[in-house]
């Protein structure tokens, strides 16, 4: 009986640990293709449970609030990494564990958010600009920021619900940096924005394509990719960029200081580096790529696609977010008096 019992414990502690193999995935919401997800699975035995977020700020106080348990992964974009950082969310990466990482784009490493790239791995990079519907509107009618606030567009803008994205906008358009810390200045943004209001149909950072596709904006200043996703359903969306210059920023695997499945997470993301795996994700989700091997593969269309390989003059003229410590709260403080002056 007792020889019996020994062997049913040993069975149970088995079954659990094949019950672990797991990894959690924290990340933006359509995100990673699902076929991606089973073929990780069906070639390491690992299950992918992916929960969603539709914005950094979100993501940030789940973990937070969660002390960075739960999740084994998560996804933040530029800026917030070196946030995470301070808050104490998120853990060093094991680099002899990811044997594809030389298959990354040097120049989108050792960014200033994260040297030497102790703590995230890229996994999918773009822009911030304008998508319109051309059935709708003259793609040639906006070549700036500023023209956004003409009159002949009330009502017909949507915007992300992103503040430092659309801050950018008030910025450039009063002449300033996107990263200033300057108060007066990011005051003097707002209240450009805030004569935007009329012109502005809706805030949305959950999926902001899907109003473009289904008509209810003929516009709307959103991500490439979401950008890509709606002409491949529309075929009649131009994504353009402003003169003035946009955002860039690079969205990055991250392991959370309480993750559970550290060695599972370092397979994922090793997983996704392969070439083949990054045209996956590209022809599915339509951002920029950081794996060089995989440009290779892709299609002649797709390599001369401006939403998803920027041209080098917007590249020169696009800015990266910085984390601005303190300065955040001016403009969430901002931010959140924008979204409550929209009627």
């Amino acid at each position: 009986m007792k020889k019996w019992l020994t062997l049913t414990a040993a069975m149970l502690i088995s079954f659990s640990a094949l019950a672990e193999e797991k990894v959690v995935l924290y990340n933006w919401a359509d995100y990673i293709p699902d076929s991606i997800l089973k073929q990780f699975t069906k070639e390491t035995g690992i299950k992918v449970e992916v929960a969603t977020f539709d914005s950094n700020e979100t993501m940030f106080a789940k973990l937070q609030l969660v002390n960075g348990k739960g999740y084994d992964l998560a996804i933040p974009t530029t800026y917030f990494i070196e946030r995470m950082k301070r808050a104490d969310l998120i853990q060093p990466l094991d680099k002899s564990k990811l044997k594809n990482l030389a298959n990354l784009e040097p120049s989108l490493l050792n960014q200033a958010y994260d040297p030497e790239n102790k703590y995230s791995i890229p996994y999918l990079w773009g822009s911030t600009a304008v998508a319109v519907n051309n059935e709708e509107i003259d793609p040639k009618s906006i070549t700036s920021w500023k023209d956004l606030w003409k009159p002949e567009f009330k009502d017909q803008i949507l915007l992300l619900d992103d503040a430092r994205d659309i801050f950018l906008m008030g910025l450039k358009v009063k002449g300033f940096e996107n990263n200033t810390k300057n108060e007066d200045e990011i005051r003097q943004a707002y209240e450009a924005l805030v004569e935007l209001l009329p012109n502005v149909k809706l805030f949305l950072s959950d999926s902001p394509k899907g109003p473009l596709i289904q008509g209810n904006v003929p516009m709307g200043v959103m991500w490439n990719g979401e950008a890509y996703m709606a002409q491949a359903e529309l075929g009649t969306v131009t994504y353009i960029y402003p003169s003035e210059g946009v955002t860039f920023w690079v969205d990055s695997f991250v392991i959370p200081k309480g993750a559970e499945n550290v060695e599972n997470a370092h397979k994922f993301i090793d997983f996704v580096l392969r070439p083949e795996i990054g045209k996956i994700i590209v022809e599915e989700i339509g951002n920029s790529t950081p794996n060089r091997a995989t440009i290779p593969l892709l299609s002649e269309d797709m390599r001369n696609n401006p939403m998803v390989v920027p041209p080098a003059d917007v590249i020169k003229k696009g800015t990266y977010h910085s984390d601005l410590g303190e300065a955040n709260a001016i403009y969430e403080k901002y931010w959140q008096m924008l979204k409550q002056a929209k009627p």
